[in-house]
């Protein structure tokens, strides 16, 4: 789908800090992020959300946020917790129409930053960023 910019981050025609990859799911930084580390995983191929989405990639998708969950808690990220969260739909806030999972990055305590990243959204240096997650999943292997 060309006019998908997940879908060309997917296929490498639009840039992204890509920071975890497999044959179904494609995940990197959010480039408005609420939290530092805060990842959008896609799947390789297109559905517009939950209704279109093949069963399959869904499980697919949800194995790779835990993953990426495990390694961000574990790993040099050093997280508390983590919110995964999918949008579906308009009314939902979902603003790409490429189904994608947010993984988010949680630190006691951090509920006011946390609102305020919901404000501010972004990252002051998202390679040491993706450096970081791409880190947490390789020390987890």
């Amino acid at each position: 789908m060309s006019s998908c910019i997940f879908c060309a981050i997917v296929e490498g025609t639009a840039p992204a800090r890509i920071v975890y990859s497999d044959d179904d799911i494609v995940g990197f930084l959010d480039i408005r992020p609420v939290t530092r580390g805060h990842t959008l995983l896609v799947p390789r191929v297109h559905s517009t959300g939950l209704d279109d989405l093949d069963p399959t990639i869904g499980s697919a998708l949800f194995r790779a946020g835990q993953r990426l969950a495990a390694a961000l808690k574990s790993g040099p990220m050093a997280a508390d917790g983590v919110n995964l969260a999918l949008n579906d739909g308009s009314a939902a806030f979902q603003t790409v129409f490429h189904t994608h999972l947010h993984v988010v990055p949680r630190h006691a305590g951090d509920k006011l930053s946390f609102a305020k990243g919901f404000l501010v959204r972004r990252d002051p240096d998202p390679d040491e960023t993706a450096a970081r997650v791409r880190a947490s999943l390789e020390s987890a292997g």
